[in-house]
């Protein structure tokens, strides 16, 4: 792995999945610099950015000869590069289960589950689903995040930026319903510092892009 003292980029579009990625890095402390893609633009699409993620997708990292994409390792990758902010239970901590158990379940279960409910699709047969059922995921959410004030508990983490990012947008587009434990979550998570700071300059970079009126 490259040390974290070589510049770190992030490929990145305004009020997308790389928001939660700028989140990260704002907690971290990282010093790193921003490549912004226009989505509206098409920009994700073009050679430059489909060299870095052939998928033409945010978020994307690139660092020394380390090129990382898909959201979930974009987290995992930056919260060990920098273990002294403590986002990330080392391999020997008995959170770490729980820890990568989060990450992974995000993009493996809730995502697919709340898009398939968004458009109205039956879920696969459940043996050839990779979720189960959509009611059954939000319980599996809801009942950890019932304890609070985080996901390991009183130990806030780079989990809990992605799923702060991740609910903040489910909720408000109203695929996800209001479940007190989740609402009290958003709070606390929306109220750190981080997510203040990264929230009012994604709304600049998102204004920038827009067209010019008149």
């Amino acid at each position: 792995m490259p040390n974290a003292t070589e510049v770190i980029t992030l490929h990145h579009a305004p009020n997308t999945r790389s928001t939660g990625v700028r989140v990260l890095l704002e907690e971290l402390g990282a010093p790193h610099r921003l490549n912004v893609l226009n989505l509206k633009a098409g920009e994700q699409r073009g050679a430059a950015h489909l060299a870095v993620n052939p998928m033409g997708k945010v978020p994307a990292l690139t660092h020394g000869g380390a090129t990382v994409a898909e959201q979930a390792a974009c987290y995992l990758y930056l919260a060990d590069l920098f273990p002294e902010a403590g986002l990330a239970p080392a391999p020997t901590d008995s959170l770490r289960g729980p820890y990568l158990r989060w990450m992974v379940f995000y993009g493996s279960c809730f995502e697919p589950a709340v898009i398939d409910r968004a458009m109205e699709r039956e879920p696969p047969p459940r043996m050839m689903s990779a979720y189960g059922d959509f009611d059954t995921v939000l319980a599996q959410v809801v009942a950890a995040l019932t304890p609070g004030p985080w996901l390991l508990g009183a130990r806030f983490s780079a989990a809990d930026v992605l799923w702060g990012s991740a609910l903040g947008w489910t909720v408000g587009f109203k695929l996800v319903p209001e479940e007190p434990a989740i609402m009290a979550y958003l709070a606390r998570f929306q109220a750190r510092e981080a997510a203040r700071t990264i929230a009012a300059d994604d709304a600049r970079l998102a204004a920038a892009q827009e067209p010019a009126a008149g």
